[in-house]
């Protein structure tokens, strides 16, 4: 017997350069309260408020008074604030909604030092990570009402709202004695304990005080002296800059040095300088936990993306995350989202999941998944790739349905743009070319397993010069010349213009992606499975099941240059299918197996529609 499987009622189809897709008619969260959507069924945009649009000129130089190097601003360096902010974010919400954004995830807003770093090469605290003020936003972003009032617009439309925060570190304050002479260099454990001032041989400090492992008061209370390593030194200027005001005080910093970002001082080293939070101490551990549980409380955001996570020792997320996720519990945000950054540039994700298993993270940016589809379509290495990263996804605390919360993206404001990458992996490669397998990328990336998280300017055809800094370009118009003269895919604007435009292709092929997305359940929070993989560049292809009915569909990708065909394996009950995007036969060849061809970084979505009982 064949059963057919009635299409959902349909919009019509929206088509694109290279995709044509036919939606429901009411996405299925659009039904229930946003708070009610997991984690797995959000589409975010990842955004540094700094660059994305100027609602207030008023608070550009923030809460300072004079030139560049005491207030921080100078919209003409790419190091330094623009002029971004929260009235620039709420008044762009519909630019958001319309390109089919369910959360917003925007980097740290908290106060910060305007100005770090040595003399003739400062920079500013425009990126939100030199915290001075975990209480308040920065003076160049707003005041905390109007925080407040960006949360709750975005609430209006159903749209979440992530934080960046961070417990690893706060800004330079703090100086060693002897710092200039030794270039700050870590100094361990082991040469230099809690137990003697400087070296082994050094005066007797802290009796009493059996180490950071044992992390009771009582123990902690006998550690009074900080000169164990280095001998911490507080400009009189700053001494109270810091709040809450126990963050002054030198007890709660670990002052070992610059951390190598290899061995111990991965945890116990100064972050590029930053003052390194002495995350074992019980007092630090309670203060983060008061910080951070009162921003939920007292703005009702929806979720955290937690900055350095592989710096802070594991009990002290093991505390950390249960008592983010009870705050949320008692404020009635059932579906609290908490991901940890975890650097790694590998496609294997074994070390990103050890994070959500013994830290208890109920999630981890999928650097994993970046670097998988980087590879395969950017550095043209076999779609196999892509079968040793999904087949990872059981490592991690919860397995694969777990996998289905990590956020996935492309490229970030840390590692640089995923069109950088296909320059630096691809020198001769025309914009055609790139715009074709940014494009793949996408479409991949709004289709595969986990939470999809768009870079601001993605949708833009921004194309940085590099990373950090040179992947933080300006939405509204640039003043900043090594912005300015980057050549953007899809379009003939530059950054000197305004970058709103939501006819760009990669706009509109996002918009379609995520409206398709959000239609079918399958795609959201669907088990996946794949289906076919080669040791070349080809095709790759995942099935997707949705999770209340089991119905199938295909998702077949091309990260080939050139034309491809393949017999694809699945359900062998299948029959016939329904054309979501790009081009599906109009049914199988045999039970288990369809014929797809493709061209070059071309792609097909398809649904089951008619299955033989």
């Amino acid at each position: 017997m064949i059963r057919l499987t009635l299409p959902l009622l349909a919009l019509g189809l929206a088509s694109c350069a290279s995709a044509q897709t036919s939606l429901e008619s009411t996405p299925v969260a659009a039904e229930q309260s946003f708070r009610d959507r997991l984690p797995s069924e959000e589409i975010v945009y990842f955004v540094l408020p700094d660059r994305f649009e100027n609602g207030d000129t008023s608070n550009d130089l923030g809460d300072f008074t004079g030139g560049k190097l005491e207030t921080g601003f100078d919209p003409s360096h790419k190091g330094f604030f623009h002029g971004g902010d929260l009235k620039g974010l709420t008044q762009r919400l519909d630019y958001l909604e319309n390109l089919g954004v369910t959360a917003i995830w925007f980097a740290p807003i908290f106060q910060n030092k305007p100005v770090q770093g040595p003399e003739g090469d400062e920079s500013a605290g425009y990126h939100g990570y030199w915290v001075t003020d975990f209480t308040r936003p920065d003076g160049h972003f707003g005041t905390r009402e109007e925080f407040k009032t960006f949360v709750d617009a975005a609430h209006a439309r159903g749209m979440k709202v992530y934080m960046d925060i961070i417990t690893n570190h706060t800004a330079d304050v703090i100086r060693y004695a002897e710092g200039d002479e030794t270039g700050y260099a870590y100094r361990s454990l082991g040469d230099y304990p809690y137990s003697t001032r400087g070296p082994v041989t050094g005066e007797a400090i802290n009796p009493g005080f059996m180490g950071h492992e044992d992390r009771r008061d009582a123990n902690f209370a006998r550690l009074r002296n900080p000169d164990y390593a280095y001998s911490p030194v507080v400009p009189e200027a700053e001494r109270d800059v810091k709040v809450p005001a126990w963050l002054n005080d030198p007890i709660y910093y670990h002052n070992r040095g610059d951390t190598t970002f290899t061995g111990e001082s991965s945890r116990f080293g100064d972050f590029v300088g930053l003052d390194d939070l002495f995350t074992e101490h019980p007092r630090v551990l309670e203060g983060m936990v008061d910080i951070y549980a009162d921003w939920i409380r007292s703005t009702g955001i929806d979720g955290f993306r937690i900055d350095t996570a592989r710096h802070v020792n594991p009990e002290f997320w093991q505390t950390f995350v249960p008592a983010m996720l009870e705050a949320a519990r008692e404020s009635g945000i059932p579906n609290f989202h908490i991901f940890g950054e975890v650097y790694r540039d590998d496609h294997d994700n074994g070390y990103i999941a050890q994070y959500t298993r013994r830290d208890g993270f109920p999630a981890v940016l999928d650097f994993a998944f970046q670097q998988g589809i980087r590879e395969v379509v950017s550095q043209n290495k076999g779609t196999y790739i892509l079968n040793e990263l999904f087949d990872g996804d059981v490592l991690y605390e919860g397995g694969e349905e777990a996998a289905l919360a990590m956020p996935t993206f492309l490229g970030n404001h840390d590692m640089g743009r995923f069109t950088t990458m296909l320059r630096w992996d691809n020198p001769d490669i025309s914009n055609g070319e790139m715009l074709a397998r940014t494009k793949l990328a996408h479409a991949m990336l709004l289709t595969l397993r986990g939470s999809p998280v768009i870079y601001y300017g993605a949708e833009q055809g921004f194309v940085g010069d590099g990373n950090d800094q040179a992947a933080r370009e300006d939405m509204f118009p640039s003043r900043t010349d090594s912005y300015n003269d980057n050549v953007l895919i899809g379009t003939d604007a530059t950054t000197a213009d305004s970058n709103f435009d939501e006819s760009h292709p990669l706009f509109r092929l996002i918009a379609e992606f995520s409206q398709m997305r959000r239609a079918h359940p399958a795609l959201l929070r669907g088990k996946q499975v794949i289906r076919h993989y080669g040791q070349e560049p080809g095709i790759f292809a995942v099935s997707r099941f949705d999770p209340d009915d089991g119905q199938e569909y295909l998702a077949v990708f091309n990260t080939s240059g050139e034309a491809q065909q393949a017999n694809v394996t699945l359900g062998y009950d299948a029959r016939s299918f329904e054309q979501l995007a790009g081009a599906c036969p109009a049914g199988v060849t045999a039970p288990g197996s369809a014929a797809f061809s493709l061209p070059a970084f071309g792609w097909a979505v398809c649904r089951v529609a008619e299955t033989a009982e």
